[in-house]
């Protein structure tokens, strides 16, 4: 199996990280076409690749590849920053990594719109607070339904929970298969690509690093 290995720090320009947040802390700002447009445009597609439109099986896939389009992109519909709004301080003096491994998810290559296909590996050191362990896996899934490349979505989750729960650091690492590299183009299938994003103290702390990649090793094991 190849691995390609990227790291991907935050910006460390003042005025590129609050452009940067402001991006990806509202929900997108979308001109939806009405649904008459959105199963006119199926039609083409399925017409351009030669296909029979009025045939019985490709009568409903219109309406069907809308809805979904609808659920498969409803990131765009919900805002990452809300889901860590609720924190708890009741943690009894615990100060130390939380860390959720294996967070499945499916997203969608912004170059050829296939799909992408993952696990996402979040961890942060807390400074006073806690957010529920849901409101995690809940950010990964709303970045990854939404047109990605597997770079910024793994930077976007760090940043949102770094500038949100303001952990003393987050640590993301996600690992993904791209159909656009196994059905199209090089076709080389099971090539894994891992990117990996530091804040705060996981940045600046290589044995904080250490500890965070020891510990998703030891579990994959």
């Amino acid at each position: 199996m190849d691995a390609v290995i990227k790291n991907f720090p935050p910006h460390a320009e003042k005025g590129e990280k609050i452009a940067e947040t402001k991006s990806y802390m509202d929900k997108p700002a979308t001109d939806r076409p009405s649904q008459e447009e959105v199963e006119n445009a199926v039609r083409t597609l399925l017409r351009w690749t030669g296909d029979d439109i009025a045939r019985e099986g490709l009568i409903e896939t219109p309406k069907r590849v809308a809805k979904a389009y609808r659920e498969m992109f409803s990131g765009y519909d919900q805002c990452p920053a809300e889901e860590l709004g609720r924190t708890f301080e009741e943690v009894q003096g615990y100060n130390d990594m939380v860390l959720i491994k294996d967070i499945s998810f499916h997203s969608h290559c912004e170059h050829h719109m296939v799909p992408i296909i993952g696990k996402a590996h979040v961890a942060y050191l807390p400074d006073g607070k806690v957010v529920g362990l849901s409101k995690i896996a809940r950010v990964v899934d709303i970045f990854a339904r939404r047109l990605q490349t597997q770079e910024a979505m793994t930077a976007q989750i760090a940043h949102v929970i770094q500038d949100v729960l303001k952990p003393r650091g987050v640590a993301v690492l996600v690992e993904a298969e791209h159909m656009c590299m196994a059905m199209r183009g090089i076709r080389k299938q099971g090539s894994v690509t891992l990117t990996t994003t530091f804040t705060g103290a996981y940045r600046e702390d290589l044995q904080e690093q250490a500890r965070f990649m020891t510990m998703l090793r030891d579990n994959h094991r």
